[in-house]
């Protein structure tokens, strides 16, 4: 959950260790459908390019931007999309008919395939492989990431060390609720602009925008130290878990050596975190993998918009 008490301590926890088990499931089945959907496209409607931001105050701010295509390798056919002239309504207030990037993001939620999925007696639905990695791919791209040494392994990361990729709902200790794919408690939803918790796609980029405010953070954390650059790297991603999983008091507790001593639920959303981007570049790059074999065959397949490297995104 963003912020306070920890992800793994919630009411959710017990259902931890079969998400982790079920998760493959979804993962081999969108690898199958990218496989074998290969299809003749003829229409368009490609994302379009929504402005970047440095944090979430600029997101607030920033509603009259102009995009122009959001993919350079679109699943179907490239065309012009403006974005909407939409004023940004204040968090606080209690009815927002929608956010500034509505048509962005009713065009990705367009785009994505859910898989069904059960857990205990619940039954519930995961986006499929490559919906995961389309969103977290799109969400680091819009919020920039890559300006503070991160990518869509991150994104993914995160995602996968707070609800394995399943939307849900938690709680904290305290019962305090925890909503939807991103965990984040009502009234940090409300403090980020977070529309709806419960909307994977408003969700995902929002806490890319958080990351980015958490990489920040880390990185003056670890400012004195004397890291090497792979050091650092690992050492700026135990403080986006930190950031995104412990009140101000707890973050406070970390000097960028001693991470053993912080809780064991923070450290496992560490470790969640850092097998999911590992997780992330391994489909990404399998994704990859078929869609090269795919267009040898001289017909067009889902794709993403590339990024750095061949996996895409940032």
């Amino acid at each position: 959950m963003a912020y306070a008490g920890s992800a793994v301590s919630r009411t959710t926890v017990h259902a931890r260790n079969t998400t982790r088990n079920a998760r493959n499931v979804p993962a081999l089945a969108g690898l199958l459908a990218i496989a074998g959907a290969v299809v003749a496209v003829t229409g368009a409607n490609p994302l379009p390019q929504v402005p970047t931001f440095k944090t979430v105050a600029q997101h607030q701010q920033h509603a009259t931007e102009v995009a122009t295509a959001f993919a350079s390798q679109p699943i179907e056919a490239a065309a012009q999309v403006k974005a909407p002239v939409i004023a940004f309504t204040e968090p606080e207030k209690p009815v927002i008919k929608f956010s500034p990037d509505k048509e962005y993001y009713d065009q990705l939620r367009s785009r994505l395939r859910w898989v069904d999925i059960k857990m205990g007696e619940e039954k519930l639905q995961t986006p499929d492989t490559a919906s995961r990695i389309l969103l977290a791919q799109a969400a680091a791209r819009k919020a920039n990431l890559a300006e503070v040494g991160l990518n869509f392994r991150d994104v993914y990361g995160i995602i996968n060390a707070e609800t394995s990729w399943i939307p849900r709902m938690g709680a904290s200790k305290d019962g305090t609720p925890n909503l939807g794919i991103a965990q984040f408690e009502p009234a940090t939803a409300r403090a980020l602009g977070l529309v709806d918790p419960h909307d994977p796609v408003e969700s995902v980029h929002i806490m890319a925008l958080h990351l980015k405010d958490a990489a920040t953070w880390s990185a003056k954390r670890l400012a004195g130290l004397k890291l090497s650059d792979a050091e650092r790297a690992l050492k700026l991603r135990e403080g986006l878990s930190i950031y995104y999983n412990l009140s101000s008091k707890g973050r406070a507790m970390w000097n960028g050596k001693n991470t053993a001593k912080l809780p064991i639920e923070t450290q496992r959303h560490i470790s969640n975190a850092r097998r999911g981007a590992q997780e992330a570049d391994t489909l990404a790059q399998q994704l990859a993998n078929v869609r090269g074999l795919t267009k040898g065959s001289g017909m067009m397949t889902a794709s993403f918009n590339g990024g750095n490297g061949s996996n895409g995104g940032n």
